[in-house]
């Protein structure tokens, strides 16, 4: 009998602000978390923990990192308490072979590319979270492979969610543009969804795209999406498409999902879904 496969995810997180906002992105997040089984745990590779070591946090009890500036109060209020899950490190060390894997017991926690999605995918805090280090120090290719490595967590019960966004340039931002993309920012993205639709195992021949250095001039925030491409390739099937969109110019809010079920794609012509008051609020900001 074949075990069920937990769904995975990337999720582009854009704007810190998007914890605090209802738009048709964290809808999209919202209606993502809402249709997944209950997991046993939740493994984040979020693009905030960029560091030169592989790592998994290994506390019971994660902090909330606000680790961004600039920002309304509101925002460092948020918090998301999480619990850990510190026997998940043994798990993910055992796949990782022949790389080894520290266990992170006081350094880092939930940095905001993990609860600024959390908060909306799973608004309860209360399924445990994990997050795994980018390696600053390995290749593209590297990433790929250690995101198909982990793919048999997915059979234990786990949900890996990858946050960043395809396309992440701060210096380009047009603030006069909110809800769209530069010419240059559409035409990587959508190589990107092509790739991950048809063909997840080739994501970081993406690197040789004519636009590649200027929508990824650091690769922070494009690795998240390694690891789910890694995911779909392992188990031979496409990644969906749950929404798109642009954000400023320079970032792509393009998310996806593996396993997810049947869920409406919310296009980058629909604009931006204005607040909606009439919602409940989210339990984990206080």
């Amino acid at each position: 009998m074949t075990t069920p496969l937990m769904p995975a995810a990337f999720l582009g997180h854009g704007s810190p602000m998007n914890a605090l906002e209802r738009n048709r992105y964290t809808e999209a997040w919202r209606t993502f978390g809402a249709s997944v089984p209950r997991p046993r745990g939740i493994l984040a590779v979020s693009a905030h923990w960029y560091v030169p070591m592989l790592a998994v946090t290994a506390m019971p009890r994660p902090r909330t990192i606000h680790d961004f500036f600039g920002f309304p109060k509101a925002l460092f209020d948020v918090e998301y308490p999480a619990p850990g899950l510190p026997e998940l490190v043994e798990e993910v060390a055992e796949l990782a072979q022949p790389d080894r894997v520290g266990p992170d017991i006081d350094s880092w926690g939930l940095d905001h590319g993990t609860w600024s999605v959390l908060v909306h995918a799973f608004p309860d805090a209360d399924i445990p979270v994990v997050q795994l280090s980018l390696d600053t120090r390995r290749p593209l290719e590297w990433h790929l492979e250690l995101g198909a490595k982990l793919a048999r967590l997915r059979e234990r019960g786990i949900l890996i969610v990858g946050s960043g966004n395809v396309v992440h340039n701060l210096r380009a931002i047009d603030w006069k543009q909110p809800d769209a993309g530069f010419d240059w920012a559409h035409r990587f993205d959508e190589r990107a969804r092509e790739l991950m639709a048809e063909a997840p195992h080739q994501i970081a021949s993406l690197a040789s795209h004519p636009d590649y250095r200027t929508a990824v001039p650091i690769t922070d925030h494009f690795l998240p999406l390694l690891y789910v491409a890694g995911l779909a390739a392992a188990a031979q099937r496409p990644a969906q498409t749950l929404v798109e969109g642009y954000s400023y110019g320079s970032l792509s809010m393009t998310a996806y999902g593996i396993d997810v079920g049947a869920q409406p794609v919310l296009r980058s012509d629909e604009g931006a879904a204005a607040l909606d008051t009439s919602l409940p609020p989210i339990s984990a900001n206080v």
